[in-house]
């Protein structure tokens, strides 16, 4: 049985699967140029990207966006591994931030003007942690109604399992 998202989840899920799905579809049909820029801008905060080839690179980038923002987007893909899925891809950007020189104010986290496209995509990061600990606290939940209802029903049949 499909478990449809909560609708408290509904709102974060439509915005940002949005958001990502048309940023990785345009990045699906990014040109040379493009493909050059953003691998370098990749590979500058993560080094061993320097073995991947610019164009292979956006491409896989651009399936990885439309695979999140898909499962963000997908009713069907529980809010827990949509926002797994969006804590691992904004994570890496929130590192690109972090990692990228001139993204920040010297001995700060704040951005630069440069920093902003970046720093932006913390917001990603925070709806997707708060997925992942929703889904926790609703799981607690539902196992304290399930024993909170089998301690009742034994009361009233009698039984001292």
């Amino acid at each position: 049985m499909v478990q449809l998202p909560e609708a408290r989840d509904l709102a974060p899920r439509l915005a940002t699967g949005a958001f990502i799905l048309d940023s990785g579809l345009k990045l699906l049909q990014a040109d040379r140029e493009t493909a050059e820029g953003v691998h370098s801008m990749a590979c500058v905060a993560y080094p061993f990207l320097t073995k991947i080839r610019a164009v292979p690179f956006t491409r896989l980038l651009a399936c990885s966006e439309v695979a999140v923002g898909g499962a963000l987007l997908a009713p069907f893909v529980p809010t827990r591994l949509a926002g797994l899925a969006l804590t691992g891809f904004s994570g890496g950007l929130v590192g690109m931030y972090l990692r990228t020189p001139g993204m920040r104010e010297p001995g700060s986290l704040r951005p630069t003007q440069d920093g902003t496209l970046l720093a932006k995509d913390v917001w990603m990061l925070g709806i997707g942690l708060g997925f992942l600990g929703a889904a926790s606290r609703r799981r607690r939940a539902a196992v304290s109604r399930y024993r909170r209802a089998t301690r009742s029903r034994r009361r009233r049949c009698g039984c001292r399992h």
